[in-house]
């Protein structure tokens, strides 16, 4: 085994290694209605290896703000010892609350037993209304817009010890994000492409808690990063004479970004179409330098953009794959390998719906047999999604 692949085996999910981010940028324009973010992290001497298509975990720490309302509305003081679920052994209160559990996500049990512990009568019958068996959807809406902060401030008179509390809690897990870069380019670098989220429910401002991390709490250069490589099956074409169309919008461009940066590295002579989206362009156009250099180059064969919010009507990449159905259906039918990363509820459907349609209508096909025909393009990975 070398070096390399016993660095790899070292590192991982249960034992990761301690990277540095040494570049943190917001790549979003002014005028954007996002917050995206270029981050570079340091592989250091680590002997980790990826490959485009990869993703990198991330494990990241709670703000601190947070966990001192918790601990302030529990009455404690941070040092009680408490064991979270599958914990090794007890640690400190506030130490299990800023690196271990997840802050967010309280179930139907939360609910239970704060309706056993309050005693004002009127948010008593609050919560039991929301454990009857008819109040599903309320109460599913209920706990959506609630932390576990939230029930400790709106009922006070629900008195939890520590222990009590960490128990209905569930581990803070790692969060995994599409790699931006290929290791031919960057081989001791792993690029990364983050939304960061924020947002507001419950008149309480909110975090994504890793996203927020990388962006506000981790001191580029300095603070250590917990992170391994999380291997995949979506990649470029091993046969780099074959042709490769990558629908990516928002952060989903990520992966997209590494795949050509691999194949023009690897010298692939197959060609690349890039279908990419987001809401403004002069905002939100992603890596707008480097696209732009890969056309030019002739790198990139084919750019395909759609921007939702520049004209009255909204226009998605799925649009744009309709508008070059004829054009689409020539590369797929010559054996070109087609790609999604990005939003699985809407986009990823959208996409998928519109690639049924183009191969019946320009295969010539039914319904029936445009199923079959992308089931075989899936069979034959030439159909790969990373979509979350």
């Amino acid at each position: 085994m070398s070096e390399g692949n016993q660095a790899t085996a070292a590192y991982s999910k249960d034992n990761p290694y301690s990277a540095r981010v040494v570049e943190n940028r917001v790549l979003n324009r002014p005028g954007s209605a996002k917050e995206t973010r270029h981050f570079v992290v340091d592989l250091g001497d680590s002997g980790l290896v990826y490959k485009a298509g990869d993703s990198l975990g991330v494990y990241s720490t709670n703000r601190a703000s947070e966990v001192d309302e918790i601990i302030q509305l529990l009455g404690a003081t941070g040092d009680e010892l408490v064991t979270p679920l599958r914990a090794p052994a007890p640690l400190p209160l506030r130490e299990a609350l800023s690196t271990g559990l997840d802050l967010d996500g309280p179930t139907k049990k939360m609910v239970e037993m704060v309706a056993s512990k309050v005693t004002d009568d009127d948010q008593k019958a609050q919560l039991e209304g929301l454990l009857q068996p008819e109040a599903k959807e309320q109460l599913d809406d209920f706990l959506y817009n609630r932390s576990f902060v939230d029930f400790l401030a709106e009922y006070p008179t629900a008195k939890f010890d520590p222990q009590e509390l960490v128990g209905l809690m569930r581990r803070l897990m790692p969060r995994l994000y599409s790699i931006a870069s290929s290791p031919r380019v960057y081989p001791n670098q792993i690029h990364l492409t983050v939304a960061v989220v924020r947002y507001n429910t419950n008149n309480r401002d909110r975090v994504g808690v890793c996203s927020s991390f990388l962006s506000d709490r981790v001191d580029v250069g300095h603070t250590p990063v917990p992170v391994f490589v999380s291997h995949s099956h979506f990649g470029p074409p091993e046969d780099g004479a074959k042709d490769c169309i990558m629908i990516g919008p928002g952060t989903g461009i990520a992966p997209f970004r590494a795949f050509v940066q691999d194949r023009v590295a690897s010298g692939a002579t197959g060609r690349n179409w890039v279908f990419f989206g987001d809401q403004k362009k002069a905002a939100d156009y992603l890596y707008e330098e480097e696209w732009n250099d890969y056309t030019a180059k002739n790198q990139v064969q084919r750019l395909d953009l759609a921007w939702s919010r520049d004209q009255a009507t909204k226009i998605y990449v799925q649009d744009r794959m309709r508008e070059n159905a004829a054009d689409l259906w020539a590369w797929i039918d010559g054996g070109a390998h087609f790609y999604v990363c990005g939003d699985a509820k809407r986009m990823a459907k959208d996409v998928d719906a519109a690639l049924h349609e183009i191969i019946a209508v320009q295969g010539g096909m039914d319904a029936e047999a445009a199923v079959a025909y992308v089931k075989q393009m899936k069979k034959d990975k030439r159909y790969q999604r990373d979509v979350y």
